[in-house]
């Protein structure tokens, strides 16, 4: 049997094992393979500000691009926690604005604790907005 890194992130039955940034980066992948299970045509969204206190979150995710883009997720670095929490809010307007490609998108933000002050407005809308039938946002 052949093993190899990217293990952490294929495999579907067995051991695997995570530190727990890599955990973070194969959370959006189990649930991208739960929603197709389900039926579901769903996306990821995954944005931050680079250097939070997931110190490595950034980089684990793009040394797993590739695999990632297999599970239709996309990680986009934010200028700074604000924007990046506000391209989020605009992922769970599916209801109201719906793409013929995407049922949901599943939104992953991340930051440091000065940026989630910054990030007040933006959090305070999307937490009065809510989310899309479909879609999610978790806040790291």
């Amino acid at each position: 049997m052949r093993v190899c890194l990217d293990d952490r992130y294929l495999l579907e039955q067995g051991v695997v094992y995570l530190n727990g940034l890599h955990a973070l980066v194969r959370l959006p992948i189990d649930q991208h393979r739960k929603d197709q299970r389900a039926g579901l045509h769903t996306a990821t969204f995954i944005s931050g500000y680079p250097g939070s206190p997931l110190g490595g979150y950034d980089l684990a995710l793009q040394q797993a691009q590739s695999i990632l883009e297999q599970h239709r997720i996309l990680h986009v670095p934010g200028a700074n926690e604000e924007l990046a929490a506000t391209a989020i809010s605009g992922t769970q307007m599916l209801d109201n604005y719906s793409h013929s490609h995407v049922d949901g998108v599943v939104s992953f933000w991340y930051g440091k604790g000065p940026g989630v002050d910054r990030s007040g407005d933006a959090f305070k809308h999307g937490n009065f907005a809510g989310t899309s039938k479909h879609g999610a946002v978790v806040v790291l």
